[in-house]
């Protein structure tokens, strides 16, 4: 199981925090993320490109 770490940008609010932990944690392969204003931290057999796909089309940066 891989322990990936992502950074975001404007991630300003609880409700950003909400949606982006919504679709990280419908995402297969997905076990457990953590996530905050300033990333996440996820576990799980899924590829960090889909990960950063998934936050990127909600709208917000991710690295």
């Amino acid at each position: 199981m891989a322990h990936i770490v992502l950074t975001f940008e404007q991630v300003d609010s609880a409700e950003d925090v909400n949606r982006i932990t919504t679709a990280l944690m419908e995402m297969d392969g997905v076990e457990e993320a953590e996530v905050g204003r300033h990333g996440a931290e996820v576990e799980g057999r899924v590829r960090r490109e889909a990960l950063l796909r998934t936050v990127q089309a909600l709208g917000y940066k991710a690295h």
